[in-house]
């Protein structure tokens, strides 16, 4: 089936946002909007053949702008978090803006998640294209970035990055979509059984800042070695990164297996597989959503609502020696490829 466009709003400045949707198997389809290249819904069949939409999301273009919490978005220049806002690049001292606490987060004050993005159809797929200027929130060299989805007749979501720079600069793209296999108004995620494929986790300061630790994470409460309920150690207070984070926000070292992580849920059967090309994935478990916001259909986005598996390279890895950095080089192409893979779990 063809992709549908439909118009969804206009943002403050006048800009024209419109949704577009994409169709799998069984009526399944994924919904994306141009604003912060962005899915939207994705609603796939229960164990009952009920559609289920198990992403979070608003339902106006004005929520999108005026609430936080990166919701579906695109996130770059550089996702997640760099130590004291600044970074050294061939010799050069870059100073970025400060967005969470004294340090800087996805992007910045007017990040990738804040820009409507060019569009185009093609095949089954929806491109979105944005053009980041030299030093737009302080970063050199000017860089384009693509964004691809797919949904195939399998149910498999595919979110591919591409990015090249006309001069030397720093690169780490992700999408922030928060999940609930229950439907997003089926209230918290604790009941999720995860397994992630990681031997090892990066330790994070109590700013949520790696300084370059790796750690076990055998006989800790971040072990999902094996199918472990979400909830099962998320209060743990007295494990000290559990403490830090105010439950699960932080990076595991991804093993070298074909599925990086699995999550499953019993109330509707559904299950998710996703695999990456990327060394690590953030999963974080809506700590800092409050009940403050509603999202679509007047639902509440309460404490713990959702999860998300942001697949990255390692936060403040540009500041960490023994960290893989997120640079790419004027000529070279930045491109990685994650997907979530839909199922009835037999």
């Amino acid at each position: 089936m063809a992709l549908e466009k439909k118009l969804f709003g206009e943002t403050a400045s006048g800009e024209t946002v419109y949704c577009y949707r994409l169709y799998g198997k069984e009526n399944a389809y994924v919904e994306f909007l141009d604003y912060g290249a962005r899915i939207h819904s994705i609603c796939v069949p229960d164990k009952n053949s009920i559609l289920r939409d198990v992403s979070l999301g608003y339902d106006t273009i004005e929520d999108y702008e005026t609430k936080t919490a990166y919701i579906g978005a695109t996130v770059g220049r550089v996702c997640n978090r760099i130590g004291n806002s600044a970074f050294t690049l061939n010799g050069k001292t870059y100073n970025l803006y400060s967005n969470d606490g004294k340090n800087h987060l996805h992007g910045g004050k007017i990040g990738f998640d804040k820009k409507v993005w060019k569009s185009k159809e093609e095949n089954d797929s929806i491109i979105f294209t944005y053009v980041s200027p030299d030093g737009e929130e302080g970063y050199p060299g000017a860089l384009t970035v693509t964004v691809t989805y797919t949904f195939d007749q399998n149910n498999k979501l595919t979110i591919l990055h591409k990015a090249t720079t006309d001069k030397d600069t720093l690169c780490a793209l992700t999408n922030h979509c928060y999940f609930n296999l229950g439907g997003y108004d089926s209230g918290d995620v604790l009941s999720h059984i995860l397994t992630l494929n990681a031997d090892s986790f990066t330790k994070a300061d109590a700013e949520s800042i790696p300084h370059g630790e790796i750690a076990s994470v055998k006989g800790t409460p971040m072990d999902f070695t094996t199918p472990t309920p979400i909830g099962k150690n998320i209060n743990n207070t007295n494990y000290e990164q559990i403490r830090f984070g105010k439950g699960y926000d932080h990076n595991w070292i991804l093993n070298n297996s074909s599925i990086a992580a699995s999550v499953y849920v019993e109330t509707t059967g559904i299950q998710m597989d996703m695999t990456t090309t990327l060394p690590g994935v953030q999963f974080y478990t809506a700590n800092f959503l409050d009940g403050s916001n509603v999202g679509k259909n007047n639902v509440i986005l309460s404490h713990r609502c959702g999860f998300c598996l942001e697949t990255q390279y390692f936060p403040n890895a540009i500041n960490v020696d023994n960290f893989e950095k997120p640079i790419l080089k004027a000529g070279d192409i930045y491109e990685h490829k994650t997907t979530y893979q839909f199922s009835i779990k037999k």
